[in-house]
């Protein structure tokens, strides 16, 4: 999975900022991916409306025939990177949980019992509990990991953004 097929199911799920997207469009020309739109974005500032720069981004995408997940594919990817974050110690059981939208839909068993151990965690958790809470989740993570068919290789998406 490329850079941009990667951004597409992060930019489904919303762990993707639009001000980013000008950027990653400038790395996917240097990747030898090349599109009107594709060009067009890449050459527009952090700040530009981000209407344009969502527009540009789903335009390139379809140029160069890259579908766009529907948002429970996109979730799914979402539930599984951050559980392989996780195992492989690029998350702290914490981050994924701060980082798992709640509105992700579960499919497997894996996924499901992954969503909700982290659907548990809370501020209020107590420090008797919480190693508790950590190990029940880097369990499920490593089931998650080790069953899904979606692969290792889509990354860790960065913080939520609102």
């Amino acid at each position: 999975m490329d850079r941009l097929q990667h951004s597409a199911w992060q930019y489904v799920a919303e762990v993707l900022p639009p001000e980013e997207l000008p950027m990653l469009a400038a790395h996917a020309l240097v990747d030898g991916r090349d599109s009107p739109s594709l060009r067009e974005l890449a050459g527009l500032p952090r700040r530009s409306d981000e209407a344009e720069i969502r527009e540009l981004y789903v335009q390139a995408l379809h140029e160069l025939g890259i579908p766009l997940p529907d948002e429970e594919t996109a979730g799914r990817y979402l539930l599984v990177s951050l559980a392989f974050g996780l195992v492989k110690g690029e998350l702290s059981p914490k981050d994924a949980a701060d980082r798992l939208s709640m509105t992700v839909a579960a499919r497997t068993r894996e996924e499901t019992q992954f969503l909700s151990v982290a659907a548990d965690y809370s501020e209020w958790i107590g420090p008797d509990e919480l190693s508790g809470w950590e190990n029940d989740l880097k369990t499920a993570a490593h089931s998650l990991t080790t069953s899904t068919d979606l692969g290792p290789g889509i990354g860790v998406p960065g913080p939520r953004h609102h």
